[in-house]
């Protein structure tokens, strides 16, 4: 069976494109965020996933620290990060970043570091 989510189950804001979304129990492996990050620095802090993690970069300039790389991505590019590897990211600016991260499991599994 096909499933339609309406944004108003996932975003926070309805002008935005941020929210995120567990496709678990909609018979999906994976799950969804959609980052806007307006300001310079914004970011989450360094975590790890037992699954690989791919990062779509729709706007903006982003510093990605994954182990031991740094790695800048523009707008178009899209980071895949293995499983079990420490990764975190901030917006470099200027302007917003915005992300479609895709998580390949059906619910979030995170362990946050630091």
């Amino acid at each position: 069976m096909a499933h339609v989510i309406d944004r108003e189950e996932w975003a926070v804001r309805s002008n935005h494109w941020k929210g995120e979304l567990q496709c678990g129990a909609y018979g999906s492996n994976s799950c969804l965020i959609f980052n806007y990050l307006p300001d310079v620095g914004g970011g989450p802090r360094l975590h790890a996933h037992p699954y690989a993690e791919i990062f779509i970069i729709r706007q903006g300039n982003a510093l990605f620290t994954v182990g031991d790389q740094e790695i800048e991505a523009t707008a178009g590019q899209i980071v895949i990060v293995p499983p079990h590897t420490p990764h975190k990211f901030t917006n470099l600016g200027p302007g917003p970043l915005e992300t479609t991260d895709i998580h390949e499991n059906g619910s979030f599994i995170t362990e946050w570091l630091e």
